[in-house]
């Protein structure tokens, strides 16, 4: 059903398949002329697309979390279109004059369940860039209204809720899409397609590291609390976590809390560390390209303090995933083909973030976790020094390096080589045909990973969202599994279908959360 088509000049399903191809030209007003089903759309749960979009053929978005960092990227990457709504739990932000006045048509509300209730009919689209415990709820609140949703990463804050709401998506057929931006770039579409094509051989070792945390981590609750500053309703800002006092980070009238704003990400209540923030675009690659899926085992190993409330300021862990099986795309597919089988060895993923303790530092660390050096020495001939931030990939037959937090450029070092050669020039690359289509909304990935979620809304077809919930929750899950296992201090024996820690039942309420009162996944 294609309800509406902009004039965009490459418009290429993400999947070459007869599945994907639909009836082209058709436009909303000749489709509720022409279908017999346009009466009961409402009745049986038609997506609200053909109900709230206005006659100006833009799409109607409501920002929720809108006034913070992402929240203000994330609106402002759909500008483009009807900014009817913005929601944020706090008022007295420094942004919410300047974001009022740049949406002087949008709604402001407090609580995005007063929004979806009074405005729902009038919403097509949702974006979410609220902290980490507050991201299922609100996505499958706004889901269960059959709302597209663009939710920020990571996509939840427990296991449970990545595979609720990949369940929820399927049905319902939503359009949906997690903001990990560096999926829209052509670099890391390139690596995924050359890797999973044999460019390094099979590989059997990932390497990944970060700089985070650069925010305070590895602290104990602090004692007393602070008034309430007026601006915020800090009972919403709990959500589903269990409440506790505000608290501000230096004196009685300081209203910049030790929780909130962005210094939430380290609280186990409400972020999930180093690796929710930056796994989900540091992974990214690797798991797509070695087409991951379940670990069987994950062990953590922290550095410095690790206690109930707070993450620590660094961690070393490994992902053991087992033989993989999996279909890819062909590069020019025909009637009969338009994927083939590829079977991929054991590996084993590190994971580093952090370092030893360092007060002094930003962060808290001294930024040494970084991958040993018999990893890195050929970074370091490149770049002189290790990057705060890569990934290697280690093959049979050479390595791929990427030096970014988002995997947008890679180098590749194979067996004859002397050294790292940037994947535009090196001459193996020649061999691969391009064969992911490339997102065609430009070179700003902010800008055009969103514009991917709103081009698949207005065409209504999920599968164009190259980070659709199907694919990112499963990112999502091994994420949060590093981050289990650093709350139970102890490896995990995964059993990954079942969702269960087989050597492991107190990890138990860290796979599914215990919500506070009212709230709910919908």
């Amino acid at each position: 059903m294609l309800l509406r088509m902009r004039n965009h000049s490459k418009k290429i399903p993400l999947f070459n398949s007869l599945e994907s191809v639909s009836p082209s030209g058709v436009n909303r007003r000749d489709f509720i002329k022409t279908t017999s089903l346009a009466a009961g759309a409402l009745a049986f749960g038609v997506p609200t697309l053909l109900r709230g979009q206005n006659l100006n053929s833009k799409l109607n978005i409501a920002s929720i979390g809108a006034m913070g960092g992402k929240g203000r990227s994330d609106t402002d990457a759909c500008a483009g279109e009807n900014i009817v709504a913005l929601c944020d739990v706090d008022s007295g932000s420094a942004n919410y004059a300047a974001r009022m006045e740049k949406y002087p048509d949008a709604k402001f509300y407090k609580d995005f369940r007063q929004m979806l209730d009074q405005m729902g009919s009038k919403i097509d689209a949702v974006t979410i860039s609220t902290p980490d415990h507050l991201h299922a709820i609100v996505a499958s609140a706004a889901m269960q209204m059959h709302k597209a949703v663009f939710c920020q990463k990571p996509l939840t804050q427990t296991i449970y809720e990545a595979r609720y709401l990949r369940k929820m998506a399927k049905e319902k057929k939503i359009v949906t899409q997690m903001g990990n931006q560096g999926s829209a770039a052509a670099g890391l579409r390139r690596a995924v397609e050359t890797i999973q094509d044999g460019l390094i051989g099979q590989v059997h070792q990932v390497h990944v590291w970060t700089n985070r945390p650069v925010w305070p981590q590895g602290m104990d609750r602090p004692l007393g609390e602070n008034p309430i500053p007026d601006t915020l309703d800090w009972d919403r800002w709990i959500g589903p976590a269990p409440m506790r006092p505000f608290k501000s980070r230096r004196d009685p009238d300081d209203q910049d809390g030790i929780y909130h704003p962005f210094v939430w990400r380290g609280w186990q209540d409400f972020g999930t560390g180093a690796l929710g923030d930056m796994a989900c675009h540091t992974v990214n690659m690797p798991f797509r390209a070695l087409n991951l899926g379940y670990p069987t085992e994950i062990e953590a190993m922290p550095f410095g303090q690790m206690n109930k409330e707070s993450y620590p300021v660094g961690s070393k862990i490994r992902f053991q995933f087992p033989e993989r099986k999996t279909s890819i795309s062909v590069a020019q597919p025909h009637l009969f083909h338009h994927h083939r089988k590829i079977e991929q060895d054991a590996l084993t993923l590190w994971w580093y973030d952090g370092g030893q303790p360092d007060p002094a530092a930003r962060g808290g660390h001294d930024l040494s976790n970084k991958p040993p050096i018999e990893v890195t020495a050929d970074i370091i001939a490149l770049y002189g020094e290790v990057p705060d931030s890569g990934c290697v990939m280690i093959g049979d037959n050479g390595s791929v390096f990427s030096p970014d937090d988002y995997g947008t450029s890679f180098f590749v070092k194979l067996k004859d080589d002397q050294k790292y050669i940037h994947h535009t020039k090196h001459p193996a690359l020649a061999q691969f045909a391009e064969r992911i289509p490339r997102n065609p909304h430009g070179k700003d990935n902010n800008r055009s990973h969103a514009q991917e979620w709103l081009t698949a809304i207005e065409e209504n077809k999920p599968e164009l969202c190259y980070s659709r919930f199907e694919i990112t929750s499963r990112l999502t899950e091994i994420m949060l599994l590093g981050c289990v296992s650093l709350r139970v201090g102890k490896k995990i024996d995964w059993d990954g279908p079942k969702m269960v820690a087989k050597n492991c039942p107190e990890a138990a309420p860290f796979i599914k959360r215990e919500n506070r009162s009212g709230w709910v996944l919908s």
